[in-house]
This record gives structure tokens, sequence and C-alpha cells, in this order.
């Protein structure tokens, strides 16, 4: 039978305690974690937020009524204690911040019984992610997803103190916006009062940021909600958080230093760990010519190695023809796996076919000296010691070469080196290597669309020399565009704008958007640009991705308080689900089967 509290207060939680409060009369509440009993103790180990401290109940001293009652708790119980503070009659538990001490308890209370609940409660549990996810409340309660947790409140907690005291300016911008499809999809939501129109969920909050540049607040902040309907990844979710930030009359320096203080304050704050200031930069074609990635993990080394040069005249047409076709021959040396089996080399060459390449070839660098070369059939001895000499190959070690488009070798060979250091444990642990990645390509050709498609978004300034390429050769214009890099992974990125109504006419031109679609989209931007815009420029982080690298775990569920799974649904509240009809009838939506399914 639940009581109540009936005025009890909680003097401390749980690890607030320890030796200085001996003796000590203090009240804790929390849930039980465990209850053991050791032929008249009971030790029953009580949970909250902050640890564990353990209660003691003794027979002949705690009043029978108090054993009793005491031997009736059960995992995840809710109580209150009320006791004193003493040194451990027993062996002290180094594990515990409060391994020293315990509480030996006069008063208890049971706030709420619990049934047994379908995994343990516990830190670093393996209970199945489904079942974890269908009971998040429960696992919500698990001591090393609390601490992540409570590390993200600290994230944002610093990153407000920073900004404000950089003169940045908390603003929300709305969550109910104009659609304006170009990159993902978006979340749209129907309108009632206006049968037939819909708002979307912003992807961003880019347009509205930027209007608060023409509105002169000079530097905005927010911690903002965002959605996309995309498909999911390990660091991916249809709703996330960004840190949002725009800052006017600045260039691309001006954001970076920022940024670059914000990160070394943050990660000295909450891990004690030294960022070096500056953080280095590279250029997006350095960061793919070296590592196949414009998200390069600095922290090991095999980096690309252009063989094109040294093989397109071999004579063998898997190499020639990508580089008369304008692409490229790339290698990686892989130290000390020479003696790799022939097995798990099939495995690589299965690997970098997802990435689009047509397969690998190699050279097996024995340990004894001796050589296996896939393709030595097809080449000369001087082309095959060439190509050992270019890559710096020493006995006992591994070439693997890919050969096409300049975008399928990097893919593929970039995600392979990532690959291969896994499976070889060749990347260190617990160090973190940032790099600015700047200098990006204004455009990307996209296929599906069959036109030129903007890297980041249209409202990306491009270098002041390449603007007189932007219709006549897009290829080869650049755009003052920046990403922030972790250890492999986009941590966040932004760019200057276009502050130029001309320019940003010519952009839309380049992107194939006629005056009269740029308008229809964006035409609130446009017209805000004719009364007076600074210079401006700005970025977001993915706060989910920073709490992930800083936590060390290796999804972002781990840091979202109710996640979704793959498919974008919510195994606890079951969402998203089917809706009253009369809700349809009001919002005029009739739903047809079968469209837009996911297989």
């Amino acid at each position: 039978m639940a009581e109540s509290m009936n005025g009890l207060k909680r003097t401390h939680r749980c690890a607030e305690l320890n030796l200085s409060n001996w003796g000590e009369t203090v009240t804790v509440m929390g849930w039980v974690q465990k209850n053991r009993n050791k032929g008249g103790l009971d030790f029953v180990d009580l949970r909250d937020r902050s640890g564990i401290i353990q209660l003691i109940f003794e027979e002949g001293v705690s009043a029978p009524e108090l054993l009793e009652k005491a031997a009736s708790l059960r995992a995840e119980y809710v109580i209150a204690a009320v006791g004193k503070v003493q040194k451990r009659g027993g062996a002290i538990n180094d594990q515990l911040a409060t391994g020293q001490i315990e509480i030996a308890v006069d008063e208890l209370r049971i706030l709420s019984e619990a049934q047994t609940p379908p995994f343990h409660v516990e830190k670093g549990s393996k209970t199945k992610e489904e079942l974890r996810l269908q009971y998040r409340y429960l696992d919500l309660r698990r001591p090393d997803l609390q601490k992540n947790f409570i590390l993200r409140h600290r994230v944002t907690t610093l990153t407000r103190q920073f900004l404000a005291k950089e003169g940045f300016i908390d603003i929300e911008t709305p969550i109910l916006c104009k659609s304006t499809p170009e990159g993902a999809r978006d979340y749209l939501v129907p309108s009632r009062v206006h049968p037939g129109s819909f708002y979307a969920l912003p992807q961003s909050p880019q347009l509205f940021k930027q209007l608060l540049m023409c509105s002169g607040f000079d530097r905005y902040m927010q911690i903002a909600k965002c959605f996309r309907d995309e498909d999911l990844r390990a660091d991916r979710q249809p709703e996330f958080t960004q840190i949002d930030m725009e800052l006017s009359f600045v260039d691309v320096d001006d954001v970076i230093d920022v940024n670059s203080r914000l990160l070394v304050y943050l990660f000295k704050e909450i891990l004690d760990y030294d960022v070096p200031y500056p953080i280095p930069r590279m250029t997006w074609q350095e960061a793919m010519d070296r590592f196949g990635s414009d998200k390069p993990d600095l922290r090991f080394g095999m980096e690309l190695i252009n063989l094109t040069e040294v093989v397109k005249d071999c004579g063998f047409a898997v190499f020639e023809n990508p580089v008369k076709d304008g692409g490229s021959v790339r290698a990686l040396c892989v130290p000390g796996a020479g003696d790799m089996s022939r097995k798990k080399i099939d495995k690589l060459v299965a690997f970098v076919r997802d990435y689009g390449a047509g397969g690998l070839a190699y050279i097996q660098m024995l340990p004894d000296g001796s050589r296996k070369v896939s393709f030595g059939k097809f080449v000369s001895e001087d082309y095959v010691n060439a190509i050992i000499d270019t890559c710096g190959a020493k006995d006992g070690d591994l070439i693997l070469i890919a050969a096409g488009t300049n975008k399928v070798v990097w893919d593929s060979l970039g995600a392979l080196r990532v690959h291969v250091a896994g499976q070889l444990d060749m990347i260190p642990q617990d160090t973190f290597k940032f790099v600015w990645v700047v200098d990006f390509p204004q455009f990307e050709w996209s296929d599906e669309e069959g036109r030129f498609m903007a890297m980041h978004h249209p409202f990306t300034m491009p270098y002041e020399e390449d603007i007189q390429y932007l219709k006549s050769d897009p290829a080869r214009v650049r755009a003052k565009a920046y990403d922030i890099v972790l250890n492999g992974t986009e941590l966040g990125g932004g760019s200057v704008r276009i502050s130029r109504a001309d320019v940003q006419e010519t952009m839309f031109e380049a992107l194939g958007f006629t005056p009269e679609e740029a308008y229809e989209r964006f035409g609130f931007l446009l017209d805000a640009f004719k009364y007076g815009v600074p210079p401006h420029a700005g970025l977001a982080y993915g706060l989910d991705r920073m709490v992930m690298l800083m936590c060390g775990t290796d999804s972002i569920r781990d840091c979202i308080a109710f996640p979704k799974v793959k498919d974008a649904s919510d195994l606890m509240s079951k969402a998203p689900a089917e809706v009253d009809e009369k809700q349809l009838e009001e919002l005029g939506i009739a739903v047809r089967e079968n469209v837009g399914a996911v297989e």
C-alpha cells in the first residue's frame, strides 16, 4: 500500500552524501536498485539520478515493523528513508561514490510499489534495444543514460552562457513554416482553417535567422528543434536539435574564430580535454584527395595515394580507361595486413561495391618478401614496382587499389579506409581530432534531378572571384562554406550568406529556377533584402551528434530522451498512428492505401 510523503522533505540526493555527513540525520528518496538479506541484516541499494547509497536495517536494532517493511521492498519500488549516516560496517565499495558510508534507517515509507520490470535497470544493459525503447521510461533510469542527459544539459547551458557573453541573443523562430522543398523532404502539417494548404516543420531556421539579421539583431542563437523526412542512420533522427547561430558584418574567419573558442571552452569545461587552438583548417579538395571524404577522421593515417600518373599508360584497361575519361586511380596502403586471407579481401571488395566501385585490385606484400598481385597478368613488373614505391609499401603491407570516377574512388576508398582501420584496431580512442573543412564546391551534380544542386543551400555566397562562373562553369565555383569535423563526423556546418540581390538572382538561375519560381518559394526573404541587408554568415551544430561524441556512444538514440527507430516510429508511444476519421474530415484529407508506403 503506497504511503504519502506527508510533509517529509528530501535533504540530500543519494550520491551527495559522504564521510563529512557522518552522524547526520538525513532523508533520501529514490528507487530500489537491489535488496539483499544477509541473515539479520537487510541491505537496500537506493538509486536516484546522482547515484546509489546503501541503506541498512539491522535485526535487534531496527524496529520489527521496520524490518518487515524493508523485507518487502522489490526492485524499482519508490521509497523515502530517514536515518543516520555512518561508516560502513562491512567492506568498502570503491566502485561507488558513497562506498564508504551507509544510512542506518529509522523511518521508511513506500511511496509507490512496482511490478517486476521487463529488464533489469542497470548500467551497460545488454537488453535488446527494441525492448528498452518500448519501455523507454525504464531505460532512462539507467545511470549511464542519465549521465548522457546531464552532460547534454551542461552543453546547452554552457553554450548559452558562452554565446551570451559573445553578444548573441536567444530568439525562437517558428515551427509552423512554409514548405521550401530544396533538399530533404519536409514534414507537412495540414491547415484546418486554410483547406488544401499545408505548413512544413522546419528543416532548419535558415530563412528566419537570415531575416533576423535583416532586422538588425546582429547576433542570434537558438537551441532549435528541426525536422527532416529522410532515411535514418545511427547518427540521424527525423527530429533533431541544432545549436543554431547567425552573425552580421562578418566573414569566414570571424565565424570560425568564435566557434573554435566555443568548442575549446565546451570540451575543457565538460571533459577537461584541451582542444588545440587554433583548430586546423583543410580545403575540401585536400580532404577528398587525402582521405576520400569531406569528413576526414584524423585520428589515424593511412591516407589515399594517387596512382593516376603512375598507371595511366600501364596497358591495363581497368586502370587506363577511367583515367582517359577524367577519373583517377588511387590506393590505400594498409600496414601489416599483407597476409590477409583471400576471404577477407573478397569481403573488402564487396564492401566498396556498395559505394559504386566495380571492385578492388590489390598487391599483397607477404612477410617473407614474396608478393601476390591480383592484376599481375596485365601489367609489367616495372609498373608493379612503381606502384609499390609510390605507396611506400614494405614487406607485410597490403595495397588496395580502386579506379573510376573521382567521386566513386573517393567514396569507396574513403569508406574503406575507416572500415579497415576499425577492423585492425588502428583508431585510437579517448581522443578528439577537430578540423575545419573549407572552400567547398558551390554545386554538385544530381543524376536524379539532371541538374546542378546547391551543395549546402541556395543562399551560400560564392567566392567573389568565382561569381563570374556561376552560369558558365558551375563546377568551378567555390563556396564560402565551412564544416567543423570531429573524428570523422560532421559536427556542424555553415556558410557566408548571399547578401547581394544580383548574386542571389544569378544563383537561382544557375540552379534552374525561373524568377517566378524563386519568388514563389523564397519571396519573403527576397523582399526583405530590398530594404537593406547586412553581410552575414552562420553555422549550426548537431547537438545530438556533439553529445554522442562527447559521451563516447555510437548512437544518438543514447542522447535523445525519446528517439525514433529506423522506420521513424516510436516504439513506446506507437507513433505515427492512424487518427479519427472526424479529424481527417475537418482537414479535408482522404487517405489512400499504399501511397508512400515504405518497403
